[in-house]
């Protein structure tokens, strides 16, 4: 292959490698590793040149590292001053002779002992010097200069007796510089955007997909480490009124003015995300701080948002996992739960935050996150708002907390109360489509329904649906044969089991069950105490969140109501 076009080929090979990075910095690592590899170099780096301080920051170091260098970098820059070349470069801006060959930024080459393979390249003492403490015999330095502006540089260099750059070397960098360009602009075009997609135009606060991410993250810490994570949940008020009255534009910038109090309150937690949600409602959302210092920041923008020249200040809500607010492991819990509270902050009309788990017992907070829709504050038309975040969750975690709770509320009840306290509240928090709990006396085989609660109807068969339903209500001691049930004669002597219709393999008499109910899948799982055995089932239509690992949670649960005093039904 001639080398015209191998070096094609290493201009090609750059390009596309810049072109898949996902970051300005894997940009830049590839096209130092390229150029290096196209002009046969030990060693490449590419600097920026950073006005503010006048000095080349090294970004990337590649190839063979001397002592101190590192691959990137936190703390490796160079006065502009001590390179003369460079600095001339920068004040004529990469334009004019004898600085361009073909309008592009014109690269030379150094070497370590003072001289230059480009007889009309300029010396540099301290270039020449740095290249001998560091062990490498000559250099070749491309400007690299994007959209018109110097940018910074492209450095190559090989070790000590290997051959000197050559001036077509040194033209084939220029090249190689200006391909880099070319991709950093892409990169910088890319990164905006990112930053676009995560960013609310208008306050410049992180938008509701940065928030999500950021919030993920977070309880994905607390679920592995039990870091603490906060959320704080505002709503400006007044701004209707303001819009109203003075324009859109004034209320505009009420938005961006209560964003800016936000973020230094939000500076005074490390690591917090100030964001936006949309409308007139923001939030922070805080991870590793105490859950009283973010209540005490939170108290801090309610006072400041007071001092707003339009609107009337903010109701604001918070919920921590440092609260006793039960298990946190989905974001759409923590939402909800400072959704109420904020929701309960601007019905009050408080000038406070209100905190989710800091209430009287039981907590007024939880209980409207868990018990669904809040009321309407006063001057708010229409329906009630419904809250952001899920009220179901098929997170365990949530499940065996919300059930085992209300089975400690029903512990005088007798064992079918207790199971239809289980299979109510699971059911509530699935949103499943009904639940049935059947019952086998002491060593028999044949297991009838003792009770059941329809929460919608399903989309099947409505008349063959509304038939199984009277058969329960008005024959309830329907009689199911065991032996013609395996899986459903496993879970009553303790075990538990999901299926959902259509797949193959389906033990035909349990998924006829399904069919003839018009249900989509179930979760079952039972087991006995001395007044006998017992079932629960839980039915799905596409609306339900999936069972796939609940069977070992539900089973736990059904343990725990079994355990009381024993009753038959």
């Amino acid at each position: 292959m001639h080398g015209a076009d191998v070096r094609l080929r290493a201009v090609v090979g750059l390009a596309q490698a810049m072109s898949g990075a996902q970051t300005r910095i894997e940009a830049v690592q590839a096209a130092a590793l390229r150029s290096r590899e196209a002009l046969g170099a030990d060693f490449a780096a590419i600097s920026v040149w950073e006005r503010e301080t006048g000095r080349l920051r090294v970004l990337v170091n590649d190839g063979l590292l001397a002592p101190g260098e590192e691959e990137l970098p936190e703390d490796e820059s160079y006065a502009v001053a001590d390179y003369p070349e460079i600095a001339l470069f920068l004040e004529q801006r990469g334009l004019g002779a004898p600085w361009t060959v073909d309008g592009l930024p014109r690269a030379w080459v150094q070497t370590a002992d003072g001289g230059g393979a480009d007889a009309n390249g300029p010396a540099c003492r301290e270039r020449a010097a740095s290249l001998r403490r560091r062990g490498r015999g000559c250099c070749l330095v491309a400007p690299i200069v994007l959209r018109g502006r110097a940018w910074g540089e492209l450095y190559l260099a090989r070790g000590v007796g290997d051959p000197v750059f050559t001036q077509d070397d040194a033209e084939f960098a220029t090249v190689l510089a200006a391909q880099t360009s070319a991709g950093l602009a892409q990169s910088e075009e890319l990164e905006e955007v990112r930053r676009l997609a995560f960013t609310d135009p208008l306050t410049g606060l992180a938008n509701r997909r940065a928030v999500d991410a950021r919030l993920d993250a977070a309880l994905s810490e607390h679920r592995e480490h039990g870091t603490v994570v906060s959320l704080v949940v505002c709503d400006v008020n007044g701004l209707k009124r303001v819009n109203d009255e003075l324009g859109h534009e004034v209320g505009d910038r009420l938005l961006e003015r209560f964003a800016n109090q936000l973020s230094l309150c939000g500076a005074m937690l490390p690591g917090s995300v100030a964001g936006r949600l949309g409308g007139d409602e923001f939030c922070l959302v805080a991870e590793g701080a105490p859950a009283d210092e973010v209540v005490r920041v939170a108290e801090e923008l309610c006072a400041q948002a007071l001092t707003l020249d339009q609107g009337d200040g903010v109701a604001c809500g918070v919920a921590s996992t440092g609260d006793p607010i039960g298990p946190v492991t989905t974001a759409d819990r923590l939402f909800r739960l400072a959704d109420a509270a904020q929701y309960r902050a601007k019905a009050g009309q408080a000038s406070r935050p209100v905190v989710a788990g800091r209430g009287e017992l039981p907590d007024p907070t939880v209980q409207l996150a868990e018990n669904g829709e809040g009321p309407r504050p006063p001057g708010r038309r229409g329906e009630r708002r419904r809250f952001r975040g899920a009220r179901h969750s098929a997170d365990p975690g949530v499940l065996i907390a919300a059930v085992t709770a209300a089975i400690d509320e029903a512990r005088r009840r007798d064992t079918l109360g207790r199971l239809e306290v289980v299979a109510e509240t699971t059911a509530r928090m699935l949103d499943a489509v009904s639940w049935w709990i059947s019952y086998v006396p002491p060593g028999s085989l044949q297991m009838r329904t003792s009770h059941y609660g329809v929460r919608r109807m399903t989309r099947g068969p409505g008349n063959v649906r509304a038939q199984v339903q009277r058969a329960v209500n008005e024959a309830p001691d329907a009689v199911f044969d065991l032996r013609s049930y395996p899986l459903t004669a496993e879970a009553v002597r303790g075990r538990a089991f999901t299926m959902r219709a259509g797949v193959p393999g389906n033990d035909p008499a349990e998924e006829a069950v399904l069919l003839v109910g018009g249900y989509r899948a179930v979760l079952a799982a039972g087991g006995s105490n001395a007044a006998g055995g017992w079932l629960v089932e839980l039915f799905a239509d596409e609306s339900t969140l999936s069972y796939a690992a609940l069977g070992p949670s539900l089973r736990a649960l059904i343990a725990i109501a079994l355990s009381g005093p024993a009753s038959p039904p």
